[in-house]
């Protein structure tokens, strides 16, 4: 993988991670399209590690309230009344929805790691993303705000993000799509999303970072990995900034509609 490779696939990642099109797709799908021939050993690590660059982003981003959670919840969890406050509550909520994406990588890990070399699986699991966001605007009422949030919902909503652990199914939109379909507001439902993301990615990035021992020539490949990781942190910061605003005035169908034609784009190309 070169630098330009690293560079442009971290701007990919960096676009597409909150955007609910599938981060993980793209970088399948972006390669296989541009006829670049990528190391096996350094596809999943690279993934994975551009991933924490994302991940940097969404905590730069909601640095204030994640500090206010994590402070709350440890004040309230010390003074033995753990539900006391609202921010204690999402704490919990948010552990709670982690665990479906936790246990599912743990189990499909080899599995989700061989779907990342098939970009025909890539593209039909894009069309499930479609769904999720088509039935999401369909069924959800959207009446909710995220202070109503109860495990009923946390569990639903981290069984909808445990889908993602296969490329083409984005974690943001089958997050959001499970906060809609728990009638949810579409702002209320990304905020969750985005989150809820924290705990998953850094657990991803562990396993990637462990990962790399696995990488042939690990010290020429760290200058790769690291235009990658600062490119998709910027990129993604950006993203998360015109994502919400973009949700607060229209539906998730447009997202729908490119899934199914960049699906149908690379099958087609896949079978020709």
């Amino acid at each position: 993988m070169t630098i330009t490779q690293a560079f442009i696939l971290g701007i990919v990642q960096g676009v597409t991670e909150f955007l609910p099109i599938s981060s993980s797709a793209h970088l399948v799908i972006t390669p296989f399209l541009l006829g670049w021939q990528l190391p096996a050993d350094q596809v999943f690590p690279f993934d994975v590690l551009v991933q924490i660059g994302t991940l940097l982003a969404v905590i730069l981003y909601y640095r204030v309230e994640l500090w206010r959670i994590l402070t709350i919840w440890l004040k309230d969890l010390l003074a033995r009344d753990p539900f006391a406050h609202l921010e204690s509550r999402l704490g919990w909520l948010l552990l709670l929805s982690t665990i479906p994406a936790g246990l599912g990588g743990i189990w499909l890990k080899d599995t989700v790691e061989h779907a990342f070399l098939r970009p025909d699986l890539t593209a039909l699991f894009l069309f499930g993303t479609a769904i999720l966001l088509s039935l999401a605007e369909k069924i959800g009422r959207q009446n909710r705000i995220l202070a109503e949030l109860n495990w009923r919902d946390a569990l639903w909503v981290g069984f909808a993000q445990a889908l993602a652990l296969f490329p083409g199914i984005s974690r943001s939109g089958a997050s959001i799509a499970g906060g809609m379909t728990r009638h949810l507001e579409r702002p209320a439902a990304a905020r969750y999303a985005f989150l809820m993301a924290v705990p998953v990615m850094l657990a991803a990035g562990a396993m990637g970072v462990w990962d790399l021992r696995t990488v042939n020539n690990l010290g020429e490949f760290l200058p790769v990995m690291a235009v990658g990781f600062i490119t998709a942190a910027v990129v993604g910061y950006l993203s998360i900034h015109w994502l919400l605003r973009y949700l607060s005035r229209h539906s998730l169908l447009i997202f729908a509609v490119y899934c199914v034609l960049l699906g149908a784009l690379t099958l087609g190309v896949y079978f020709l």
